[in-house]
């Protein structure tokens, strides 16, 4: 039997997605908005929704045997990137001390919902501790830079900065991925790892044009073996409006294993990497000639793509602990949520879904799954 336990709390349907799911050591809570008891908004402000969630949060942690001080990795969106400095100051007030790696985006969210905060932490009495890199200045911002935890590391969501003082390094994308890249690996050292120990990657950006040019840069990081990787296109202006590229990574000391046929010869990421008792998935479009336009066909052969690579892993659906959804229209969420259902019907995943645009503008959804088990 794999290691996945599905954390549930009161109220919540057996066919919703698992407010957390524990799994490979790690615990992986859903996108949780600050919602009240009628699943209505708390509020109309983000100082409200945010203290809102994070009480949440705080109340599905404790459940599946963790804590706020225990998390690793937090996955902030925001509906306004005018609400970041409110959000910001209540954030700090739930993490305090030694806060958990961060990355905050603005992207489409439900009605009346201004911010949704996903998590990935370790359970009560396991190892965490926050690094920072010699020289570097001191985020004036809510986040650790690196979180280890066991094999596992996680880095904040690196803009285009300079460690030393924080100023942002403004140019074309080209640039702004390089800065990053060269960041991550300063970050990467600090723990003892390098880019080959990268497991996992987020890569945002602010204009599907920039796609391309992200990318020539990101493939000279990643030459031998690249990471699962997805790519969304969302808002950065929180800190600055020259911001045009952002990148989370995961990376792990315990090696790591690619699985599956390569994406494409012009994309530097790998169908799904396996490290430990983990296996993270990249991105996974399902748009065809056939079904443009049509997001429960292209969600149908969304689920196909990836059954077909965990099948080739040696797991299944069941295996599934967290599932990343991006949509280019949020509205589609309940079509989505209905197949997604049908590949779930008991002990779904922790799921986060969010709108954001594609690099691909046929596609309508896009999943990135973390799945446990051999």
């Amino acid at each position: 039997m794999q290691d996945r336990q599905v954390i549930r709390m009161s109220g919540t349907p057996a066919t919703s997605p698992s407010p957390a799911v524990v799994a490979g050591g790690l615990v992986f809570v859903s996108g949780i908005s600050g919602a009240g008891p009628d699943g209505k908004p708390a509020g109309t402000d983000i100082t409200s929704q945010t203290r809102a969630a994070l009480g949440r949060l705080r109340e599905v942690l404790a459940a599946a045997g963790s804590s706020l001080a225990q998390t690793l990795s937090v996955q902030v969106y925001l509906e306004r990137a005018a609400d970041f400095d409110a959000m910001n100051t209540v954030y700090r007030e739930a993490f305090a001390e030694q806060p958990p790696a961060r990355t905050t985006v603005v992207a489409d969210l439900p009605p009346d919902v201004l911010v949704t905060i996903a998590a990935i932490a370790a359970p009560t009495g396991a190892s965490r501790e926050t690094l920072h890199p010699a020289g570097w200045a001191k985020s004036p911002r809510p986040y650790s830079y690196v979180v280890r935890s066991g094999n596992l590391v996680f880095l904040s969501g690196l803009l285009s900065r300079r460690g030393t003082n924080d100023a942002i390094v403004a140019g074309p994308a080209s640039l702004q991925t390089r800065t990053i890249l060269d960041n991550a690996g300063v970050l990467l050292k600090t723990a003892g790892l390098s880019f080959s120990d990268v497991v996992a990657s987020r890569v945002f950006i602010t204009n599907d044009l920039v796609f391309n040019e992200m990318n020539d840069e990101y493939r000279k990081y990643f030459t031998i073996d690249p990471p699962a990787r997805a790519t969304a296109v969302v808002g950065l202006d929180l800190v600055s409006r020259d911001a045009q590229v952002e990148i989370t990574l995961i990376a792990s000391a315990a090696g790591k294993q690619v699985i599956g046929p390569a994406v494409s010869p012009s994309l530097p990421l790998s169908t799904a990497v396996r490290t430990g008792d983990l296996l993270f998935l990249s991105g996974v479009l399902g748009n065809t000639a056939a079904n443009t336009g049509d997001v429960v066909a292209q969600t149908r052969e969304v689920f196909t793509r990836i059954r077909r690579t965990l099948e080739g892993a040696g797991v299944s659906f069941s295996h599934v602990a967290d599932n990343t959804v991006y949509l280019s229209d949020i509205w589609e969420q309940r079509r989505v949520e209905a197949v997604t259902r049908e590949i779930f019907p008991s002990d779904p995943p922790a799921q986060t879904a969010v709108g954001t645009r594609l690099v691909n503008p046929a596609a309508l959804v896009e999943m990135m799954m973390t799945a446990t088990g051999r």
